[in-house]
């Protein structure tokens, strides 16, 4: 009986940059179907950057079919303007994939950063590293694709994690309950 893929969409928002990443599951193991940024036109208004990351998410969706996807969770940054408007990348990103109906997981850097690497004070270049490690790549890809890999790795460790407990188990605290 063959196993059928599950492919999974890594998403890192950004305003200026939204790193996607693309990889498939078959059970334990992990392949690398695409990558790549939407690229927002530097002075362009927020509506004209919201509606370039719609598109260009729509574009990916409808060219790759994944079956869920795993997007960044926001941090709070020094600077309030910035996180404002990270969060509004965000919210085009979130109803991107929520229009094309995709099942949604979200994750913290720290969460991705441990997952992949090991340890949540990973530098860019660790995570690269390991991205390229882990899907078997012959090239490093652009940090935030890769950053978006890292994401849909993430969630693939997550995926397996989940399938591997015992029903009615949840995490409390850090804790199996």
């Amino acid at each position: 009986m063959a196993v059928s893929a599950v492919r999974v969409l890594g998403i890192d928002p950004g305003s200026r940059l939204t790193g996607f990443g693309v990889i498939d599951l078959y059970g334990q193991e992990r392949r690398y179907v695409a990558s790549g940024c939407i690229r927002t036109p530097q002075g362009a208004t927020l509506p004209e950057r919201i509606k370039v990351l719609l598109d260009g998410l729509s574009e990916v969706v409808m060219l790759y079919a994944p079956h869920e996807a795993a997007v960044e969770q926001v941090f709070v940054n020094v600077n309030p303007a910035a996180t404002l408007m990270l969060g509004q990348a965000r919210g085009a990103v979130l109803s991107a994939l929520v229009l094309a109906s995709l099942p949604i997981h979200e994750y913290t850097a720290l969460q991705v950063k441990q997952s992949v690497v090991g340890h949540g004070k990973a530098a860019k270049e660790q995570v690269q590293a390991m991205v390229v490690h882990h899907l078997r790549l012959s090239g490093t890809p652009q940090a935030d694709a890769a950053d978006a890999l890292a994401v849909a790795l993430c969630h693939a460790n997550h995926r397996t994690m989940a399938a591997r407990v015992p029903r009615g188990l949840t995490v409390k605290g850090g804790r199996w309950v």
